[in-house]
């Protein structure tokens, strides 16, 4: 069987083998049942149906034409680290880097990070349109975790509240 489209084929090649890793892993928690559902339920199911949707994305790469085969283009590197480097930014400002003796900048600064960060590997910038998604996103974050949900996280750097 030849490969008609080399692009869904490995994507739903990487979706089944995420989705299968996901709900291998959620077997160590305890998964429970529908009605009473364990702390592995959700990520087993949802592996789960990755796999299923990665499986048929494989199918029907096999079978469907394509105009020049759909071959894969080169990796989009800039992307990639931007991308990457602004959730790592986003991780470490938020609970900050104690063995470094980083400390958690909080959830706005880390939210305005990761805007700013994740917006440099587009193909255009800027700020003004940033800082504005930035504003926006710190006060939904702010008003669905802190306010609504209640939820322990440090909202601004310690040297600002003390």
């Amino acid at each position: 069987m030849n490969i008609k489209s080399q692009k869904d084929f490995f994507s739903g090649l990487m979706f089944t083998v995420v989705g299968v890793a996901f709900a291998w892993g959620a077997t160590t928690y305890t998964v429970g049942n529908g009605a009473r559902m364990g702390p592995g339920y959700f990520p087993l199911m949802l592996g789960i149906v990755m796999a299923i949707i990665g499986m048929i994305i494989t199918f029907t790469s096999l079978v469907t034409e394509t105009p020049d085969g759909d071959k894969i283009g080169k990796w989009a590197w800039k992307q990639v680290v931007f991308i990457l480097g602004a959730n790592f930014a986003f991780g470490v400002l938020l609970g900050g880097l104690p063995s470094l003796g980083i400390p958690a900048m909080g959830l706005i600064v880390a939210i305005y990070a990761l805007t700013i960060i994740s917006s440099l590997a587009g193909h255009e910038f800027n700020l003004k349109a940033v800082l504005i998604l930035a504003t926006v996103l710190a006060i939904g974050s702010y008003f669905a975790f802190i306010w609504a949900l209640k939820l322990q996280i440090q909202v601004w750097p310690t040297f600002i509240t003390g």
